[in-house]
């Protein structure tokens, strides 16, 4: 039986991706990062995940993002990394930044949720060692708890990097307020808030917003720290896709499935928005995807986009957004009033 020939990056993989400063940090992050999650359980062929990881890799796709509960089922997406990793990424670990996170439901009990000291340096080992690693580059709290003192989250990422199982500390889902209130434990802690993740796209706008006792938006408070910025989700579920433009439910779609997206999304509002929304992108010579990624990039306080693929065929449409003219002052204009919040929700 013939030996598969080991897996050789694509030599050219750095000519073409961008690059993008983290704040004010040292570290850079691809325009795009590819986020592991609801492709990365047991219901994808492990040899479809793979290939994926592979395209992503020779594209100069170095940032890949985890958590603890990604899969499904919880934990599974990490082992798929974990055997991608030891079949054909490990000679290239160092030129790779992997991040996973820890603060949502991952096992049973009081310790096993939030974002307690004990919860979190407890995951962050098991999730080691479902990856095979020996460090994570960055760690996240994935949430705010607010049964679990702030100082008591932030130290657990300080000692999460001065242990050496991560390099980095990051938050995601936290409000502005309490964005600068981690920065400042961690600072005099001696470890920096690297990065926040949380959700943008022209239907979820929270980002750019000042909410009810918030005294300025999350983009504020990002750029006024130094501190950079991962978007997840920028396609909305894959609302800014071509997938439901039709105003049908293709099987085995997200809305199809019911889990975070239902039937109802698709609703007239909806339609008539990402249908004048995919006019821009075509005017452009861009798919409705690469608009919505164009459009999140636009703001250089935004260091990298988040994607999921199920294929190689959709990452690479994906990546091409980067290679687009940036957006024109007129083009923002006329996404303008088709970029509402609220859209994803059938409203």
């Amino acid at each position: 039986m013939a030996t598969e020939p080991a897996y050789r990056a694509d030599e050219t993989r750095y000519d073409a991706m961008t690059y993008r400063r983290v704040g004010r940090s040292g570290l850079r992050l691809p325009g795009l990062s590819l986020g592991l999650w609801h492709n990365f359980g047991h219901g994808t062929p492990y040899e479809t995940q793979r290939a994926v990881l592979r395209r992503a890799f020779d594209l100069g796709i170095t940032h890949l993002d985890l958590a603890n509960n990604y899969g499904p089922p919880y934990g599974s997406a990490e082992e798929s990394f974990g055997r991608v990793l030891a079949a054909d990424l490990r000679p290239y670990r160092d030129e790779l930044v992997i991040s996973t996170k820890a603060g949502y439901d991952m096992w049973p009990g009081p310790y096993g949720d939030g974002g307690s000291r004990k919860y979190l340096l407890a995951s962050l080992d098991q999730s080691l060692a479902r990856m095979g690693l020996d460090y994570v580059d960055i760690f996240y709290s994935h949430r705010m708890d607010p049964d679990t003192p702030l100082e008591e989250t932030m130290g657990a990422l300080h000692t999460a990097v001065a242990s050496g199982r991560a390099l980095y500390a990051g938050i995601s889902n936290y409000t502005p307020s309490a964005t600068r209130e981690a920065a400042r434990i961690l600072a005099d802690l001696g470890t920096p808030l690297l990065i926040h993740q949380p959700s943008y796209s022209m239907f979820n706008r929270h980002v750019e917003q000042v909410a009810d006792g918030q005294s300025e938006s999350l983009l504020e408070t990002v750029g006024d720290l130094g501190i950079g910025m991962i978007v997840f989700s920028p396609l909305q579920q894959g609302l800014l896709t071509g997938r439901y433009l039709s105003g049908g439910v293709p099987a085995g779609s997200r809305a199809s499935v019911g889990h975070f997206l239902t039937p109802d999304a698709i609703s007239p509002t909806y339609l008539q928005r990402a249908r004048a929304l995919a006019a821009v992108a075509e005017a452009r010579g861009q798919s409705l995807a690469q608009l919505a990624l164009s459009w999140v990039l636009r703001d250089e306080r935004v260091t990298s986009a988040l994607v999921g693929a199920s294929s190689v065929a959709q990452l690479e449409d994906d990546v091409a957004a980067l290679s687009a003219p940036p957006l024109t002052d007129e083009e923002i204009a006329a996404i303008e009033p088709y970029a509402v919040d609220g859209t994803h929700t059938g409203a």
